[in-house]
C-alpha cells in the first residue's frame, strides 16, 4: 500500500526486513550517541583549570571510562546531550512506525496480522467482541513521550556564557523519563513482535480482492515496449483500471476486450503480465542485503 491505497504486491518478510534494517541503524546510532555523551569535565568554574590540574580530570576520566572533554565551560557542552536525546527520539519514531503498521494491519477490514489476544483478555469494557491493538496503541503514546524530550534538550544547548542552570531542571525530568520510557517501549515491542499473529490467507485475499489492479504498472511498461507512448499507455491502462475499481470486471478481462490494448498484446502476453511471482523475483536479493543471506 502507498497512501493507504493498494499499490503493488510485497511480502510480509520484506515489510519486516525494513524494520529490521531500521533498528540495526538505530542500534548503531545509540552506540554513537552514548559515546558522544560519555565525556568528563573537571575544569574549574569557567573551564580554564585555574585552580585544578588537567591531570586530575584525565585521571578521573580514565577511572570512569570516559573521554576527556577537549574544551568545556563550567559544564560539558549540551550539544552532546541534545544528540543523545535526538537519537532516543528517532528510535521512538521507529517503534511507532512498526506499531502503526500493526495497528493498520489489525483493522477489521484488513486483519492481515494482529497482536496476540489471550483467552479471557478483554478488548473493551462495553463491547465483548472487541480485540483492540492496545499494546501498539500504548507504544504510539510512549513514542510521543520520548520525542517530547528532544526539543527541551535542543533548547538546553544555548546556555548563558560559561553556564546557567536553566538546563538543570529540564534534564532532571527528561533524563530519567525518556530513557525509562524508551527502555519499556523496546521491551514491549519485542513482545508484540514475538507473539504477533499472522494471517497469510488474508494477505492473499487482499491481493485478489482488487481484480488485478496491482499489475497496472507492468501492463503500462509492456505497452510502452510495444511502441505506444507512455502517455497513451497510461491512458489505456487507467481507463480499464478505473472500470475494475468500480467493480465492472477484472482488469485482465477488460484489457483483453479493449481493442487498443489487444492489438498490441495477445491474450497470452497479457496473462503472463498477471503472474504474481514476478513481483517477488528480487526478494532473495533484498534479504541478502539485509541479513547477509537469502
Amino acid at each position: 500500500r502507498s497512501h493507504g491505497i493498494h499499490a503493488e504486491p510485497t511480502t510480509f518478510g520484506v515489510k519486516l526486513a525494513t524494520f529490521h534494517a531500521e533498528f540495526q541503524r538505530a542500534r548503531k546510532r545509540l552506540e554513537l550517541a552514548r559515546e558522544e555523551v560519555a565525556t568528563c569535565a573537571i575544569s574549574g568554574a569557567v573551564g580554564t583549570f585555574a585552580n585544578i590540574d588537567p591531570a586530575i580530570e584525565a585521571h578521573v576520566a580514565k577511572k570512569l571510562g570516559l573521554q576527556v572533554e577537549p574544551v568545556s565551560t563550567q559544564i560539558i557542552p549540551r550539544d552532546r546531550h541534545a544528540m543523545f536525546f535526538s537519537v532516543l527520539g528517532v528510535i521512538a519514531s521507529s517503534i511507532e512506525r512498526l506499531a502503526t503498521e500493526v495497528r493498520h494491519l489489525q483493522r477489521t477490514e484488513v486483519l492481515e496480522a494482529e497482536e496476540f489476544f489471550s483467552a479471557g483478555q478483554k478488548g473493551s469494557s462495553a463491547m465483548p467482541h472487541k480485540r483492540n491493538p492496545v499494546l501498539t496503541e500504548n507504544l504510539t503514546g510512549l513514542a510521543r513521550l520520548v520525542r517530547s524530550s528532544v526539543t527541551p534538550a535542543m533548547e538546553n544547548v544555548a546556555l548563558w556564557h560559561e553556564r546557567d542552570i536553566s538546563h538543570s531542571s529540564v534534564e532532571r525530568g527528561i533524563g530519567p523519563d525518556a530513557t525509562v520510557h524508551l527502555d519499556f517501549a523496546l521491551h514491549r515491542l519485542g513482545g508484540v513482535v514475538e507473539n504477533l499473529v499472522i494471517y497469510p490467507d488474508a494477505m492473499i485475499g487482499t491481493i485478489n480482492s482488487m481484480g488485478g489492479l496491482h499489475n497496472s504498472q507492468r501492463i503500462l511498461l509492456a505497452l510502452v515496449e510495444k511502441g505506444i507512448s507512455r502517455e497513451d499507455s497510461y491512458r489505456l491502462v487507467q481507463r480499464n483500471a478505473m472500470r475494475t475499481w468500480n467493480k465492472e470486471g477484472d482488469l485482465l478481462d477488460l484489457l483483453k476486450q479493449d481493442e487498443e490494448v489487444s492489438s498490441r498484446l495477445s491474450d497470452a502476453e497479457l496473462e503472463d503480465l498477471f503472474d504474481l511471482d514476478y513481483h517477488f523475483k528480487q526478494v532473495d536479493t533484498i534479504f541478502e542485503r539485509v541479513f547477509g543471506r537469502a
